[in-house]
């Protein structure tokens, strides 16, 4: 009966120092796969492009609409039809970085 606990005891510490490596090399892999991920947070936000604040966005559109429209009325309704219609927007739009904000530059 001796034997039978030794074996399984064995069995026991050897299980228990497997996950103990297991686990520290996933600690050990942790800096790494932050890193990775880090990587890929930035080339994503760099792909959207610079990032801006609404606070210091100048613009100085006009907009020009035109619509033509024909309305016909009787007793219970009033019916109303576009014929024709669009609209034209002039003018710049400078949207300073985010930069602006929190440094002051």
């Amino acid at each position: 009966m001796r034997k039978g606990l030794s074996k399984r005891g064995q069995s026991t510490l050897e299980y228990a120092v497997l996950i103990v490596v297991i686990i520290a090399a996933l600690v050990a892999m942790q800096v790494y796969l932050k890193r990775g991920v880090q990587g890929r947070m930035r080339e994503s936000s760099d792909q959207i492009g610079e990032q801006f604040s609404p606070g210091y966005t100048v613009s100085n559109i006009q907009t020009t609409t035109y619509a033509q429209s024909k309305e016909e009325s009787d007793a219970y309704s009033t019916t109303t039809t576009i014929l024709n219609q669009f609209q034209n927007r002039t003018g710049a739009e400078n949207v300073l970085g985010a930069g602006n904000e929190y440094w002051g530059k």
